[in-house]
């Protein structure tokens, strides 16, 4: 048996094995590796398509309810959350609106089974040359599977699953098809999702009327909505929509001549959109309807108490006061008009919303300089004061505090209304510390100031932090007849089949009385002082019944102007956000131009009445002589052309208001004198006797 048996491995030339030819082997191993390669593609996609999105969703829309806004005339001011218009019929739309964003973002969409090898070498190639990416390689229909089906996660698992279900849309739909769907469901920014919505939303028109520069526009806005809108990067949209144009001029969509006559005409954004100072005013609103209502589950329209035209005449106001005054380091506006019932006629949040959505009409807290005084003098008269009331002028010391006036001199006695209209920081806080000011901050907070109140000395000129819509709130009871209101913006919620979610009722924050008289006749009539003779005099508007007072704090760091007419009140500030001094800036210069300015625009169509006297006077009470005429006597004392306040150089060591007040060089010097309470005649009624200074009690830290 020797020698006989199978020789396993052995052949001739007596190593058992049959030499290969070099063909032999290369097909040999080739199939291997197909094998092998077959069966890693099999295991491979098995694991990225075990968990594919369910395709039968294509046709169901996934997004967030959107809350149409409302001015009080019906106006559109904004529209949140997604837009979903009805689907753009694809045959209906001009040529050049799909070839448009098949140009810029899928060339060889026509030849591809929906992934393009030659476009991903491409970009491969352009982005090892760039050493980071700058073109992407996905086309028109991977891009529609992510959108439809896939989160935006950038990972090998999304791209192999993008590229699985690109290959599916196109085996199940026409080229069209798939095009018409994408047109339909892409997001184009700005909360408008399809070409129709994105159309409405832009340009106020409908997608079959887009002209070229407009398609262009939007073909461009794809890339990156936000960085390219052209609400908020209007140059950087610009440039886009002309790469876009040269490339539908490569691609023959369109024809040199298109591509001039696209580039010279120009591409109106709707104005809602344009108008972004108004986004604000939604900012605000946004958190209270869902206070209101709960997260939004379906499709709402929020009629609001805003005025359009009002708005608008605010914007150009703050942007050419800003633009004025830019060289004196006026870098922020906000601005807040208020009814007589406290809703909300215009809110300017900032210089510009595109650079800065934070909402300093609401939201920033900067100290009011004299702004704060009304409420110092309010609390005056309640404690028995009147405008005819002697005051001094005279060195004070609190504590460890002595304020200053702006003109770091002292002008003696003088009857109080003299003093509010100079804004005169001495009297003002010796008032307070005589009133109490514990007193005074329970009368801010009975008009409308909510932030904190810290009761030390130099809160009598306004070394407290506020924001303007609350100021405008306080002051609205001295424009309304002494009512305190509550702000605000809604006034009702529907559904846009007519259903009411919500419905402000006339009895929810309804006024209530909070000045009595004849304390608001008198303020009023001080107030008025301002204007017509003090610190205020540059806002006055001939033929209007105006009041107000303006604010400076310590370094020029904030200004302010707070003024109203018969049941209409607006407050403005200036300064910056760093909280940095401006060059001289005070509140009868840039805030009173800015306030000018819109009242001037704005009262024509209020039709604003006098400034109302307000709830009947005691019984038997009258004018007290000479109150009626002492304001415009003050003016006569001490020139009829007052300087402005920045004509006043800054005083070293100012206290926390620097108010100027008006002088002459021939002013007769008054001493100081210790005023001495005055008494009515017993047959007559007159001003009540100055009182003693009250009882003080244990201050709390804050109000």
């Amino acid at each position: 048996m020797a020698g006989s048996g199978f020789n396993f491995g052995r052949g001739a030339g007596g190593d058992g094995k049959a030499a290969r030819t070099p063909l032999q082997r290369v097909l040999y191993w080739g199939a291997v590796l197909a094998v092998w390669g077959l069966i890693f593609l099999v295991v491979f996609f098995a694991v990225f398509a075990r968990d594919l999105p369910d395709t039968s969703t294509l046709y169901n829309v996934d997004r967030q309810p959107s809350i149409t806004y409302l001015d009080r005339n019906g106006a559109l001011i904004a529209v949140r959350g997604s837009q979903q218009a009805p689907p753009a019929d694809l045959e209906a739309l001009p040529d050049y609106v799909p070839a448009a964003f098949i140009a810029i973002e899928d060339r060889r969409f026509y030849y591809h089974p929906g992934f393009d090898p030659i476009g991903m070498s491409r970009a491969i190639a352009a982005n090892m040359r760039a050493g980071r990416v700058v073109q992407g390689g996905s086309t028109l229909t991977q891009q529609l599977a992510k959108n439809l089906f896939l989160s935006p996660d950038q990972n090998l698992k999304r791209k192999v699953q993008e590229l699985m279900l690109a290959v599916w849309l196109e085996m199940k739909f026409s080229k069209e098809e798939i095009l018409a769907l994408y047109l339909n469901r892409v997001y184009f920014g700005a909360g408008a999702y399809g070409i129709e919505a994105a159309s409405q939303r832009y340009f106020d028109k409908g997608a079959k009327d887009l002209t070229v520069g407009e398609a262009a526009l939007l073909a461009g806005l794809l890339k990156a909505p936000s960085r390219y809108s052209p609400v908020s990067e209007s140059e950087r949209a610009a440039a886009r929509a002309t790469v876009v144009l040269d490339e539908m001029v490569e691609a023959g969509v369109i024809t040199p001549e298109q591509r001039a006559e696209a580039v010279t005409a120009p591409v109106r954004v709707s104005r809602t959109l344009a108008t972004q100072h108004a986004q604000y005013f939604v900012d605000w609103l946004d958190k209270q309807i869902r206070e209101l209502v709960g997260e939004p589950t379906e499709d709402m329209i929020v009629e609001t108490t805003l005025d359009l035209t009002l708005q608008t005449q605010a914007e150009r106001a703050v942007r050419r006061i800003l633009d004025r005054d830019e060289s004196r380091g006026v870098q922020q506006a906000a601005l807040v008009a208020l009814d007589g019932e406290g809703r909300v006629r215009a809110m300017i949040g900032g210089a510009s919303y595109a650079d800065s959505q934070f909402n300093r009409a609401v939201d920033a807290r900067r100290q009011a300089g004299s702004a704060f005084k009304p409420f110092v003098y309010l609390t005056a008269l309640e404690s028995g004061y009147t405008p005819e009331t002697r005051v001094n002028d005279a060195p004070i010391r609190i504590g460890n505090w002595s304020p200053r006036n702006y003109t770091n001199d002292f002008r003696g006695e003088m009857p109080l209304s003299q003093a509010v209209a100079q804004s005169i920081n001495t009297v003002a806080a010796g008032l307070a510390d005589q009133v109490g000011r514990d007193n005074v901050a329970r009368t801010a907070r009975r008009l409308g100031v909510t932030s904190r109140i810290g009761l030390e000395p130099a809160m009598a000129l306004g070394a407290v932090e506020v924001s303007p819509l609350e100021m405008a709130q306080a002051y609205d009871a001295f424009a309304n007849g002494g009512k305190r209101v509550q702000a605000h913006g809604i006034t009702r919620i529907r559904t846009p089949q007519g259903r009411v979610i919500y419905q402000r009722s006339s009895r929810a924050g309804s006024p209530v009385q909070a000045i009595t008289n004849p304390f608001l006749y008198y303020q009023n009539q001080m107030l008025r002082g301002v204007m017509t003779s003090g610190t205020g005099r540059s806002a006055a508007i001939a033929g209007r019944d105006l009041a107000g007072k303006t604010g400076t704090t310590s370094d020029y760091k904030d200004a302010w102007f707070v003024g109203y007419t018969g049941g209409f009140v607006t407050a403005v500030w200036v300064g910056k956000d760093d909280n940095t001094p401006m060059r001289g800036v005070t509140g009868g210069s840039s805030p009173a131009a800015i306030w000018k300015a819109f009242m001037q625009a704005a009262l024509p169509r209020l039709d604003a009445p006098d400034i109302p006297a307000g709830p009947p006077m005691p019984e038997g009470w009258r004018p007290p002589d000479p109150v009626e005429n002492l304001l415009g006597q003050i003016g006569d004392l001490f020139g009829d052309s007052p300087p402005a306040e920045d004509d006043f150089p800054p005083a070293a060591g100012e206290a926390p208001d620097r108010e100027p007040a008006p002088r002459r060089d021939d002013t007769p010097v008054v001493r100081p004198t210790q005023p001495q309470p005055e008494q009515p005649r017993r047959d007559e009624p007159g001003p009540r006797p100055e009182p003693a200074p009250p009882e003080r009690k244990p201050e709390p830290l804050f109000f």
